[in-house]
C-alpha cells in the first residue's frame, strides 16, 4: 500500500514536470518567434534608404525655410539611427536573456515593449522618409521654377540683343535692367554657396520678380514704340497737311482752336517718347490711349467738314426748291381754306396753323438767304450749313404733312356735307314709314310718352335740315345732330315694334281668356281692366300685363304659349 503511494506521488511530480517543462518549452518557443519577428522587422527597417535619400535631399544646396525643415528631419532621422536602435537592441537583448533563463512572464512583457518601440521606430521613419520626399519634391519644384526664370531671363536677354530697333529709346534703360538682374542671380549663387540661405533666398525672390516684371514689360514696349515712333507721327502730319490744304480750299471750321489741339497732341507724343526711355509703360498706355482719341477727335473734324460740303453741294438747290414748293403750296391752302371757310365752320384752327407754317416758312427763306452769301464768300463752316438744311427738311416735311392733312380735311368737309343730305332723306324716309305702319295697325290711340318720343325725333331731322341749310355749315355739329338722329329713329323703331306687339298681344290674349270670363271672377275683371286700358287709356303694356298675369293663374304657361306662337308667326300677320 505504502509502495503504491509512492509510485502515484512520483508518477504525479513526472507528470506535471512533464506539463511545466511543456508550457516552458512552448512560452520560450512563443517569445522566440516574436524576437525573429523583431530581428526582420528591424533589418527591414535598417535595409531602407533613408541615408541616401537624406543625402540626396542634402546635395540639393537648399536655402531659406527648406533648408530649416530638411535640418529638422536630418536630425530625427539621427536620433532613430543611434538612440532609439540602440535601446532597441538592448531590449532584444534582454528578451533573449530572459527567455534563456525561463523567465517566461518577465520576457512576454520585455517582447511587448520591444515590439511598441520597434513600431514607433517604423511609424517616426516613414514620417521622416514621407517629409524628405515632400522636401524634395518641393525643392525640384523650386528649382523648375528658378530654371523657368533662368531662362525668361535669357529670351529677353537674347530679344534685346536681337530686336533692337524694336525697342527705340526703351533700349538703354532694358540694357541697364537686364544687367541688374543678371547680378541678382550671380549675387544669390554667390550667397548660396556661401552659407547665408536667408538672404540668398530674398535676393533669388527680387531676380525672379525683376525677370518676369521685365518681361511683360518688354512685351509693351514695342506697339508703344511703333505709336510713338510711326503711326502718331505718321498721322499728325497728315492732319497737318491735310488742314493747310482745307483752308487752302476755303473750308471754315467751327473749332478755332484745331491748331493749338495739334500742338497739344505733338507734344503729348514727345512726352510720352520721354516716358517710354525710362520705361513707365502704365503712364505711356494711357497717354497714348489719349493721344489716338484726341487724333481720331480731329480727324473727325476734318472728314465731318469734307462731308458737310459734299452735303451741301447736292442738296443747297434742293432745299431752295423745297422751300419754294412749301410756299406755294401754302398760299394755295391760304386761298383754298378762306373760300372754304365761307361755305364751312373751320373746328380746328387750320387756318391759325396755315399761318404759322407761312411764318416758318419765311424764316427758313430768310435763313437761306443769309447763308447765300456766306458760302459765295466762304466765311460760314458747311457742316453749319448741312445742320441748317437738315432742319429744313425736317421742318418742311411736318409742314407739307399737315398741310395735306389739313387739304384732306377740306375734301372731307364736302363729303360729309353731301352724306349729311344723304342721311336728312333717309331719316324723313324711315319716319315716314313708321308712321304709316302705325297708322295701318288702327290702334285706339297712342300713348302719350310714345308721341312725345317722335316729335322729338321729327324735331331732330328738322334740326338737321336747318343746320345743313345755313349760309356756314358746322360739320362737327352737323355730324352730332345725324348721330343722335340716327339714335333716335333706331330707339324710336323699338318704341314702335313694342307698342304693336303689346297690343297685339293683349288683343289675342283676350280672346283666349274670354273662355274664362262667366267661370273665373278674376278672368272677368282683368278682362274690364285690360280693355280699359287698352281702349281708353292706351297704356298697351300695362294691359297685357293685366290680362296676362290673371290667365296665368287660371291656366299656368298659356302666356307663354300665346306669346311664342305669335313671335313665330309674326311674319304671316
Amino acid at each position: 500500500m505504502k509502495n503504491n503511494l509512492i509510485i502515484i506521488v512520483v508518477l504525479a511530480i513526472i507528470i506535471i514536470a512533464a506539463v511545466l517543462y511543456l508550457v516552458g518549452y512552448f512560452m520560450r518557443k512563443k517569445n522566440q518567434m516574436k524576437l525573429d519577428d523583431l530581428e526582420k522587422r528591424k533589418e527591414a527597417l535598417f535595409d531602407l534608404p533613408v541615408i541616401e535619400e537624406v543625402d540626396d535631399v542634402k546635395k540639393m544646396h537648399m536655402v531659406g525655410q527648406s533648408q530649416n525643415t530638411f535640418r529638422e528631419w536630418n536630425q530625427r532621422w539621427t536620433e532613430i539611427s543611434t538612440r532609439s536602435f540602440a535601446e532597441l537592441e538592448s531590449q532584444i537583448f534582454e528578451v533573449e536573456n530572459l527567455n534563456e533563463t525561463f523567465r517566461f512572464m518577465k520576457a512576454k512583457k520585455a517582447v511587448a515593449e520591444a515590439d511598441e518601440t520597434m513600431a514607433e521606430m517604423e511609424s517616426e521613419v516613414e514620417i521622416i522618409r514621407n517629409g524628405l520626399k515632400e522636401l524634395r519634391e518641393s525643392e525640384e519644384r523650386n528649382s523648375l521654377e528658378v530654371q523657368k526664370a533662368l531662362d525668361v531671363y535669357e529670351e529677353i536677354s537674347k530679344l534685346l540683343h536681337d530686336e533692337k530697333s524694336e525697342f527705340g529709346s526703351a533700349y538703354p534703360e532694358l540694357q541697364k535692367q537686364i544687367k541688374n538682374i543678371e547680378i541678382e542671380f550671380t549675387q544669390f549663387v554667390t550667397l548660396n554657396t556661401s552659407g547665408d540661405p536667408i538672404e540668398a533666398r530674398e535676393v533669388l525672390e527680387n531676380a525672379e520678380r525683376h525677370t518676369y516684371e521685365l518681361d511683360d514689360v518688354m512685351k509693351r514696349i514695342p506697339p508703344l514704340y511703333d505709336e510713338l515712333n510711326r503711326t502718331f507721327p505718321d498721322q499728325l502730319k497728315e492732319i497737318e497737311e491735310g488742314y493747310k490744304r482745307l483752308l487752302a480750299d476755303h473750308y471754315v471750321f467751327p473749332e478755332k482752336n484745331f491748331e493749338e489741339e495739334l500742338r497739344r497732341v505733338q507734344k503729348r507724343v514727345k512726352n510720352s517718347t520721354v516716358d517710354l526711355e525710362k520705361t513707365e509703360v502704365d503712364a505711356v498706355e494711357v497717354a497714348n490711349r489719349d493721344t489716338a482719341n484726341a487724333i481720331d477727335a480731329l480727324y473727325e473734324i476734318m472728314e465731318r467738314e469734307i462731308n458737310a460740303k459734299k452735303y451741301v453741294i447736292t442738296n443747297r438747290k434742293v432745299v431752295g426748291d423745297y422751300i419754294a414748293h412749301a410756299l406755294k403750296n401754302n398760299r394755295q391752302l391760304m386761298i383754298e381754306l378762306d373760300h372754304t371757310s365761307q361755305s364751312y365752320t373751320l373746328n380746328h384752327n387750320e387756318l391759325g396753323r396755315s399761318r404759322g407754317f407761312q411764318t416758318e416758312i419765311e424764316e427758313l427763306i430768310r435763313r437761306y438767304e443769309d447763308f447765300e452769301p456766306k458760302m459765295k464768300e466762304h466765311t460760314v463752316p458747311y457742316s453749319e450749313v448741312q445742320a441748317f438744311f437738315k432742319d429744313c427738311y425736317k421742318i418742311l416735311d411736318d409742314i407739307e404733312n399737315q398741310q395735306v392733312e389739313i387739304d384732306d380735311s377740306l375734301k372731307e368737309l364736302r363729303k360729309g356735307e353731301k352724306a349729311a343730305q344723304e342721311k336728312v332723306d333717309q331719316y324723313d324716309f324711315r319716319l315716314r314709314n313708321i308712321k304709316r305702319y302705325v297708322e295701318k295697325q288702327r290702334l285706339p290711340g297712342l300713348p302719350a310718352d310714345y308721341l312725345e318720343f317722335f316729335f322729338v325725333a321729327t324735331d331732330r331731322i328738322e334740326e338737321l335740315s336747318k343746320a345743313l341749310n345755313r349760309i356756314r355749315i358746322n360739320m362737327e355739329e352737323i355730324k352730332k345732330i345725324s348721330d343722335l338722329c340716327n339714335e333716335d329713329l333706331e330707339l324710336l323703331d323699338k318704341k314702335t315694334n313694342d307698342l304693336v306687339n303689346s297690343a297685339a298681344l293683349t288683343e289675342q290674349m283676350m280672346q283666349y281668356a274670354n273662355r274664362y270670363r262667366h267661370t273665373h271672377e278674376a278672368i272677368r275683371v282683368a278682362m274690364e281692366n285690360s280693355l280699359e286700358l287698352f281702349s281708353k287709356e292706351y297704356r298697351y303694356q300695362d294691359a297685357l300685363d293685366e290680362i296676362g298675369t290673371a290667365l296665368e293663374r287660371v291656366e299656368p304657361g298659356a302666356f307663354r304659349r300665346i306669346e311664342d306662337f305669335y313671335f313665330n308667326n309674326l311674319d304671316a300677320m
